[in-house]
């Protein structure tokens, strides 16, 4: 008789996890005010609630300046262009990140250059950043994934001893320390997203934060459409664009970011008793928590399955029989991103010669899960409920041999291709 929901049994879970994103009153009062105040956009810069929202956002992170804009890619390129980064200049990304790190290099006409990722973090391996390095590097872009840093402190080391630049994407990162200095202020910037799946949201938008003031003036004048900035001290004068962000977004902001520690609190009591329940269970294994992390951001919460160990069943029916259980679950949450290159040819390039990058092939194809963090803002009967999913699909992993079924197909498929068999009748 069949166990697993997959297979025609009954699953752990009907009932829906707790909602994403949250909102209250107090977003609902903030939207109204901006209403009434008439003044709705991002000019006068920076307006009222971004400027608000951007000194708190960096005062919470321990650093100097904060500018509120349109989006996380966007403060990736504003970044990059307050650093001065040239085309055909280098910079060093991790191999394993959304496409939205390596896009604004792109744009710019510099050059990606891919490093690997740790395999006890799925962040940019700082011990290959050396021989990756070449007398075109401009700076080092480290990507704070599942809960981790990047290691910082080498990152750091090897980039003030070559004159290289350091932007942190803390799209994951929102409210975590790295040696009680918070996420993005270690580096020359540290960049945010607000989009509706990060831990705080405002549907859309971003944020740079730096404490360096001429970096801080560039950054103005990009966002806004290369006007001088408030104290333009620098002097500079550059073409610019309007990468502002409204004030009805900076409004919830604000709401938003004031909720984060409490938020922060269950969602990390949670992650840690869904890891407690589940550590020892053979064939799961779990990223390392460095010390240094001395404040974790609880976002996608991010844990491996070993195929091998499941005689090969691959993590796509892992993955489509957890979801059947009633869990969001994810494994092609991010790919390799320089696979996808194809600098103007009919069929991608094929950079894996050139770029080999086994762990972060070995994270996206067959071994990482993502659970995503809204799912552990509920209770420890919610918890329970992922945790026993989980150890229901290990146990009866034999039903999942040579099955085929449409959630089991859209997990193995990427992003771009899920559309297609989401709108398939079954």
């Amino acid at each position: 008789m069949a166990k697993l929901a997959i297979t025609g049994g009954k699953p752990v879970r009907r009932k829906p996890f707790p909602a994403w994103p949250v909102y209250s009153k107090e977003e609902a009062r903030a939207l109204m005010k901006v209403l009434r105040s008439r003044s709705w956009g991002g000019y006068p810069f920076p307006n009222t609630h971004a400027n608000a929202f951007a000194a708190k956002f960096a005062k919470a992170h321990g650093a100097k300046y904060g500018i509120a804009l349109a989006n996380g890619t966007v403060a990736i390129e504003v970044a990059l262009k307050a650093i001065g980064i040239k085309p055909g200049d280098e910079v060093l990304v991790p191999a394993y990140t959304w496409e939205g790190t390596v896009g604004p290099i792109l744009l710019l006409n510099a050059v990606p250059v891919f490093v690997d990722v740790d395999r006890d973090t799925y962040c940019l391996d700082a011990r290959l950043i050396e021989q990756a390095l070449t007398p075109k590097t401009r700076a080092i872009l480290p990507v704070h994934l599942a809960m981790n840093f990047a290691d910082l402190d080498e990152i750091l080391r090897m980039a003030r001893s070559r004159n290289l630049a350091v932007i942190e994407d803390c799209a994951h990162a929102h409210g975590g320390k790295w040696r009680d200095k918070g996420a993005g202020a270690s580096g020359d910037f540290g960049c945010f997203s607000f989009q509706s799946s990060k831990l705080i949201t405002s549907g859309e938008g971003g944020a740079v934060i730096t404490s360096n003031l001429e970096f801080y003036e560039r950054a103005q004048s990009y966002v806004n459409c290369g006007r001088a900035s408030i104290t333009d001290q620098f002097r500079n004068r550059l073409i610019g664009f309007n990468y502002r962000i409204t004030e009805f977004q900076a409004a919830v902001l604000e709401v938003q970011l004031a909720r984060l520690p409490k938020q922060a609190k269950t969602r990390q009591a949670n992650m840690d008793y869904f890891e407690k329940r589940l550590r020892g269970t053979p064939g799961l294994a779990f990223l390392k928590r460095d010390e240094r992390t001395t404040r974790l951001a609880a976002y996608q919460y991010v844990f491996k399955y070993l195929p091998g160990y499941f005689g090969g069943v691959p993590r796509a029916a892992f993955l489509g029989a957890l979801e059947m259980e009633g869990i969001p679950c994810d494994g092609l949450f991010y790919e390799p991103v320089f696979p996808a290159l194809s600098g103007g040819r009919t069929a991608p390039l094929d950079l894996k010669t050139a770029y080999r990058c086994p762990v972060s092939e070995r994270a996206a194809y067959e071994e990482s899960v993502w659970l995503p963090h809204h799912i552990f803002l509920g209770t420890r009967k919610d918890t329970d409920d992922i945790v026993n999913a989980v150890l229901k699909v290990c146990e009866n992993i034999s039903e999942l041999r040579n099955l085929k079924h449409p959630a089991i197909e859209r997990k193995g498929m990427n992003r771009a291709e899920r559309p297609r068999i989401e709108k398939r009748q079954w």
